[in-house]
């Protein structure tokens, strides 16, 4: 017999593909993370020391990053009297900072997604190595 006519090739051969498939996105998250880690580690920045959570951490993990996001909004907020910088004036002297202080926040958000699709892909990397080796295991059983 063919070896696509085997019994079981067709599925062998998925869950080869499958576990091929899983281990690089395995790899990429984990890489992903770790680049996305070392960037922000990169920044030097220190999570404020009003912040609710992780006051005075090096912010290199998303939740750090949260963290320093939430107190920057409420900085801004502050200083802004609860208005945001579309809500500002043009000539108030507060917006440029209510700006940059938006700009700061986005990118640390965004980090924090980037941290969480590395995860994501991880995640499904494994869940498809797993399901792989599971069905070429399936394919090479004996027929009852």
């Amino acid at each position: 017999m063919a070896r696509s006519e085997r019994p079981g090739g067709v599925v062998s051969l998925i869950g080869l593909l499958l576990a091929i498939g899983g281990g690089v996105l395995l790899v990429a998250g984990v890489a992903t993370y770790v680049v996305v880690s070392t960037t922000l580690s990169d920044q030097h920045i220190t999570v404020s020391e009003d912040a609710d959570n992780f006051a005075g951490e090096h912010v290199d993990q998303p939740w750090e990053a949260y963290a320093e996001a939430d107190v920057i909004a409420e900085h801004a907020s502050e200083m802004a009297d609860g208005k945001t910088y579309a809500e500002l004036p043009r000539d108030d002297p507060r917006r440029e900072s209510v700006m940059t202080a938006s700009f700061l926040q986005a990118s640390l958000f965004t980090s924090v997604v980037a941290f969480g699709v590395a995860a994501l892909a991880a995640g499904i990397g494994i869940l498809f190595t797993l399901t792989g080796i599971s069905l070429r295991r399936v394919a090479r059983a004996p027929a009852p």
